[in-house]
């Protein structure tokens, strides 16, 4: 049998969500940040905080003996920025469609964005009462979320279709 979220304890939907944003493994299909990358971030901060206590050191970043070059972390640095924009961004264009609070436009952004399938609040059952103008932002963010950002993005850039 099955329940709906809201049978659930307050705070395990919405951890659930925030763990979704994490998303899978590289490589996969799921959506999401990725977990190299949310690990990559992570390593990053740690090495920060040791810049800040030793400002003349010098802290290679490694995931296990391999040393990270600098310019994957400014990748995933620019993915993640790129990611809260265009996250936030549609979440305002959800909002901006519709009447719908922020609970339920935020998870339905990321339900949409991380591939995940159901959201919290109005979009917990489906998403079916929703107008066409969020349906089609929603549409937008699936494909975000599907084929990454970037890559969607680079798709649009006059650059790229150039000969």
């Amino acid at each position: 049998a099955t329940t709906s979220f809201s049978q659930w304890p307050s705070v395990a939907p919405i951890l659930l969500l925030f763990a979704a944003f994490a998303g899978g493994c590289a490589g996969s299909t799921a959506g999401g940040i990725k977990i190299i990358r949310v690990l990559l971030i992570y390593l990053q901060g740690v090495r920060e905080i040791r810049r800040l206590i030793h400002p003349n050191g010098v802290f290679p970043l490694k995931l296990g003996r391999q040393k990270v070059p600098d310019r994957v972390v400014e990748a995933v640095w620019g993915f993640f920025a790129v990611y809260v924009i265009a996250f936030l961004a549609l979440v305002t264009g959800v909002m901006y469609f519709s009447d719908l609070d922020f609970i339920t436009a935020f998870s339905a952004v990321g339900a949409c964005l991380n591939n995940l399938g159901p959201g919290l609040g109005d979009v917990a059952a489906n998403y079916a009462a929703l107008g066409d103008g969020v349906k089609w932002t929603l549409i937008f963010a699936m494909l975000l979320g599907r084929l990454e950002i970037f890559t969607l993005l680079v798709l649009f850039t006059p650059a790229f279709w150039r000969r």
